[in-house]
């Protein structure tokens, strides 16, 4: 569901490339500044060129002006930064790739390490583990990178790697893209490690925001059948505990499948709207001692006797606040970024927050919106609900009732390690060779998880990728493998892209959208996986669909989270108060504009209930793109040999996302592909 690594280590890895405002300016003159002054530059430039020839000019002035930048008075004076550059600038060719290689296995030791404390210390937050204690969300939220940067600055190693991996902005590896040799690329990255030096105490206060939220979150259940409709009638199973939001929208995505479907959505809905608006009583979070009619918003103990509540006190937003002061805290210390939105797009999608949100916004202004919207309506026969936008009748499964696959996966899967066990059949069954699948698989941990699921890839080719999904005590149900299938997608992303691509520096994907592409790939597939497969002439038709309306929808919850963002530092002072309403009122704008219009009604603010807004901040865009990703992969592997294709694509590994997407399917992010199919595939579906 997401790379926790890389949001944790997105701060360490954002550089210079514009102008700082006024209000950061205030902020810096409080800071340390570099003493290394334009002719201490000029003359330790000077001095190397004479040394090592006017061949390395480009790499020396580069190196030495990255380096002052981030020297500071604790590192030394003026002479101290001049001999630490004559001594470890390194010209010879064989000898600098002898210092590559020796960072690389050095850095795979320290991230592997690093993250492995990392999720062990959380592992209690994370897992099906028992009650959470204090204890549990302290150590939990300890960031053992948090003094990784600094103490790499005072030994002085990031200047080792500053002085001789040249920084490239995201303008020149487009333009160099094409001439780049996989070496040539694998340095670039190097050089983008070391370029901002925030300290110490706030990235650890990120962390422990960051760590506060995702557990609140991992914690917001709701017990369905507490819940009553105004007659008192209730349609949900008694055991049944949904985590908002993930739960409550798979479990709404099933029930069109079944005769009183209609009523249990409507009640999901009203759910929904109870959480955003933070109505919802205090007592029905994560505990099934009282009935709840969430349409007159009442409650009722045992007896049938109404009780009184507190509506939860915003802690919602108070959350998503937190975040933000906590980023907000760091602005200063990347100087040529205005902002964690910046950090976040142009840092670590590597794609311009601009860019992105015109993206979005053509698409789901398209009037191809409107065609799809109309033949759900059809197909539904009943008007649009603003629910309607997790419509799952373009998948197969739709068909099978919720029920009857519960019972298929249970028998399959009745614990964690039965689908762990499961696994090299699964890459087996999706193309891959014996040896070969069960590699991928042996790196590959199953954890039940606490939250909706989530996986978590390793940094070194030392420890295995983690697949967290929830598995119930009678067995994993349709809804946990589902998920798991989508985890599963992650983890053999993670695995092929730190165990099969040639160089460590490109480890990985561009960013999370790809990794959530191959997700999306993988959780298409779940019924094949299950056998139930069906043939049909309408099948590439029903896939476009069903993407083209997925990616309508949580583009609109990407195009609130980002509204949202801009709002908060318009409004940096805000009460959890203040920032309810504007979320909402942003979610209804967003609405209205492109939504409105398809479904006929207005002022709706469902778009605010993703959950990913409040315990990761600006992941949201990763989705959309990811299934504009996936779309055009899926057309590049149709009728090849599945897994060969996935292993040529995402050997590439780290590149910047459109060279990537040339590479591996001949074309940029679009969402064009998507509208022209989804056009044909709406004169075949009917």
């Amino acid at each position: 569901m997401r790379n926790l690594f890389f949001a944790t280590m997105a701060a360490l890895l954002i550089v210079f490339t514009g102008c700082e405002s006024m209000q950061k300016e205030k902020k810096m003159t409080a800071m340390e500044v570099s003493p290394i002054d334009q002719k201490n530059i000029g003359n330790t430039v000077a001095e190397l060129k004479d040394k090592y020839g006017g061949d390395h000019a480009f790499r020396i002035e580069k190196g030495v002006k990255q380096t002052a930048e981030l020297w500071r008075e604790k590192d030394g004076n003026a002479d101290v930064f001049k001999d630490f550059c004559m001594k470890n600038f390194i010209a010879g060719q064989t000898e600098l790739d002898t210092l590559f290689f020796r960072l690389s296995r050095n850095f795979e030791v320290i991230n592997g390490s690093l993250l492995k404390i990392t999720k062990d210390l959380k592992r209690q937050l994370h897992l099906d583990m028992g009650e959470i204690q204090n204890i549990d969300l302290m150590f939990g939220s300890y960031n053992p990178y948090a003094h990784l940067n600094e103490d790499f600055f005072s030994n002085k190693i990031a200047f080792v790697v500053t002085l001789n991996f040249p920084y490239y902005t995201l303008d020149q590896k487009t333009e160099k893209a094409d001439e780049w040799s996989r070496k040539e690329w694998a340095y670039a990255r190097m050089g983008g490690l070391y370029t901002a030096r925030p300290p110490a105490e706030l990235l650890q206060k990120v962390s422990n925001e960051s760590t506060a939220s995702d557990t609140y979150i991992s914690e917001y259940n709701i017990y369905m059948g507490k819940l009553k409709d105004e007659e008192g009638h209730t349609y949900f199973p008694d055991d049944l505990k949904l985590i908002t939001h993930w739960g409550l929208r798979d479990e709404l995505k099933s029930s069109y499948a079944e005769e009183d479907g209609l009523k249990k959505q409507k009640m999901i809905y009203q759910v929904m709207k109870r959480i955003i608006d933070q109505s919802i009583p205090d007592k029905v979070i994560n505990a099934k001692d009282y009935y709840w009619d969430p349409y007159n918003n009442m409650i009722f103990d045992a007896d049938g006797q109404e009780v009184e509540f507190a509506g939860e006190p915003d802690t919602r937003y108070n959350y998503l606040l937190q975040n933000f002061k906590a980023q907000e805290e760091l602005d200063a210390y990347y100087p040529n970024y205005a902002n964690f939105i910046q950090r976040k797009f142009e840092g670590d999608y590597e794609i311009p927050q601009e860019d992105v949100e015109n993206l979005f916004k053509e698409f789901v202004s398209s009037p191809t919106v409107k065609k799809v919207g109309e033949l759900i309506s059809k197909r539904l026969g009943r008007e649009l609900q603003p629910f309607d936008i997790w419509y799952d009748g373009f998948k197969a499964r739709s068909a099978i009732s919720e029920d009857k696959l519960d019972h298929i996966v249970k028998k399959k899967y009745p614990t964690q390690q039965a689908f762990e066990d499961d696994l090299p059949n699964l890459l087996m069954n999706l193309g891959w060779k014996k040896d070969k699948a069960k590699k991928i698989a042996d790196k590959i941990q199953v954890d039940p998880s606490r939250g909706a699921g989530h996986a978590w890839g390793a940094e070194s080719r030392e420890f295995p990728a983690h697949l967290r999904t929830r598995v119930g005590a009678d067995g994993m149900n349709y809804k946990g493998y589902n998920i798991a299938m989508h985890e599963f997608g992650h983890t053999v992303e993670q695995t092929i892209t730190l165990h099969d691509v040639d160089y460590y520096m490109l480890r990985g994907v561009p960013n999370t959208s790809f990794t959530e592409a191959l997700a999306f790939i993988f959780q298409k597939r779940d019924l094949a996986m299950l056998g139930l497969t069906e043939e049909s002439t309408e099948k590439e038709a029903m896939m476009a669909l069903d993407n083209f309306w997925s990616s309508y929808e949580i583009m609109g919850v990407s195009l609130v989270d980002m509204e949202v963002w801009k709002w908060m530092y318009e409004n940096p002072d805000a009460s959890a108060a203040e920032l309810k309403q504007a979320v909402i009122v942003i979610a209804k704008d967003i609405w209205n504009q492109y939504y409105a219009p398809v479904f006929g009604m207005k002022d709706e603010p469902i778009l605010a209930i993703y959950s990913h807004m409040i315990d990761n901040p600006l992941y949201l865009s990763a989705y959309p793109i990811g299934h504009l990703i996936d779309f055009q992969l899926e057309k590049e592997i149709a009728g090849k040999n599945f897994a060969n294709e996935v292993t040529r694509i995402f050997t590439q590994g780290r590149l910047i996302p459109q060279y990537w997407m040339r590479q591996a399917v001949g074309n940029r992010i679009s969402g064009e592909p998507l509208i022209e199919e989804t056009e044909k595939a709406l004169k075949v579906v009917k």
